[in-house]
């Protein structure tokens, strides 16, 4: 038997007996729903995270140079973190030794960081921004973009000038219904100008990226955010992706000889990328796809179980067609392979329609929850193989039966 005539086949059973191959291949588009639905989540999820970090906080082809990582998906030790704590701090010197050592066409910039609390003439309150401390490519590093005004410049960050770039949170909780532009914002009691306005950046990783101002590092600011105590970090950016390893590895040379550390010891700084910062989410990602496999494994294994059961009932009830079939000529393996492709066109098909109720959730999901979520086309071949699969395992047994019936005792069976 051709496999085209045995698919049409085991249509034309499942369109004959519609109540019972639903129920039959219920467990295995439950299974498959839940599947598909679940690795979108985590995908989804895995494909915020990613953007966010590194889109957002670090850069393209960049990492930062800090004392201990800022970002840790999963549990720090306290005895890990006592010995991050006896670290020697990053200074400003570091820094410059730092660009001294980089090669051409890598930028490089100073960073550091602080909450603090504002006030302008133009609203009482406000509550407080991330105030940070740049030096001038930290803009073209983290691609920052201002949609009025201008950043400030290297001149007026060598000369200390108090100049501000404020985000659009910033300019709506400080300057309610007043351009913000050139208008005076008071940190610390000192005056800034503002000179730009940032484009809007929404959140990441739950921090509002639009609450926050940069100032010139050689400013004030940098005495606000106590830069000269501890450095927040030193940010790199490699001209090119092939090019990082080999900046990296000139920046951790810098750092080694200044930190005075043998070629045994380890580092006593880390040199934070996206990928150092998630390899910890990169382990909760594999086992929550594990989870999404192995949790719906148990559906299908109750699915299989009454595939296999209505597969045994099919073949008693079709006892004389059998019989038939082989007195006019069918070979054991021509029965064998109609119930066998009977059973797997039958559960393949209760994947298809949970690969599409899976889609259909994981959109539901994405639109009334603050869940995202991508469906991988991985999941959906997995998905489909999965069932037929175990259409194939779950009819074995009974096209076997079938196919060893004497064709006498069939004929026999039903008068």
């Amino acid at each position: 038997m051709r496999f085209i005539e045995a698919i049409r086949l085991a249509l034309t059973q499942i369109r004959a007996q519609l109540l019972k191959s639903f129920f039959t291949l219920l467990g295995v588009t439950i299974s498959v729903t839940f599947l598909i639905a679940l690795v979108s989540i985590v995908e989804g999820m895995s494909a915020y995270v990613e953007d966010a970090f590194a889109g957002k906080f670090l850069g393209v082809n960049t990492f930062n140079v800090r004392r201990f990582p800022d970002f840790n998906v999963g549990n720090v030790t306290e005895a890990e973190w006592r010995s991050w704590q006896r670290r020697p701090k990053i200074r400003i010197d570091d820094g410059y030794a730092i660009r001294d050592a980089l090669p051409p066409g890598t930028r490089w910039a100073l960073h550091d960081i602080n909450w603090l609390t504002p006030s302008t003439r133009y609203v009482n309150g406000g509550g407080q921004v991330l105030a940070n401390a740049v030096t001038t490519q930290y803009f073209k590093i983290k691609n920052l973009t201002v949609t009025s005004g201008r950043i400030f410049t290297e001149q007026e960050d060598q000369l200390g000038i108090p100049v501000l770039v404020i985000g659009t949170d910033v300019v709506k909780d400080f300057f309610p219904g007043v351009d913000p532009l050139g208008k005076e914002m008071r940190i610390e009691g000192l005056p800034f100008r503002v000179i730009g306005v940032l484009e809007r950046q929404g959140s990441a990783l739950g921090m509002a990226l639009d609450r926050q101002v940069i100032g010139p590092f050689n400013s004030p600011m940098s005495r606000f955010t106590r830069a000269r105590v501890n450095l927040y970090g030193v940010v790199i950016q490699a001209p090119s992706e092939a090019a990082g390893p080999d900046v990296q590895e000139a920046v951790r040379a810098v750092m080694r000889s200044r930190h005075k550390l043998r070629p045994g010891q380890a580092d006593d700084f880390v040199l934070e990328t996206s990928q150092s910062a998630l390899s910890a989410w990169e382990k909760i990602k594999r086992y929550l796809v594990l989870a999404g496999i192995v949790l719906p494994a148990i559906g299908l294994v109750v699915g299989s179980i009454v595939i296999m059961n209505i597969m045994l009932v099919a073949v008693a009830e079709r006892t004389r067609e059998i019989g038939i079939r082989k007195s006019l000529g069918a070979r054991r393996r021509d029965i064998m392979a109609q119930f066998l492709v009977e059973a797997a066109t039958l559960s393949t098909l209760g994947a298809a329609i949970g690969v599409g109720l899976g889609i259909a959730a994981a959109h539901i999901i994405k639109a009334v929850t603050p869940l995202p979520t991508a469906v991988a086309p991985w999941s959906v071949a997995v998905a489909v193989i999965i069932g037929a699969g175990v259409g194939i395992v779950a009819g074995f047994y009974p096209a076997s039966r079938a196919s060893r019936l004497d064709p006498i005792v069939a004929l026999r069976a039903e008068t």
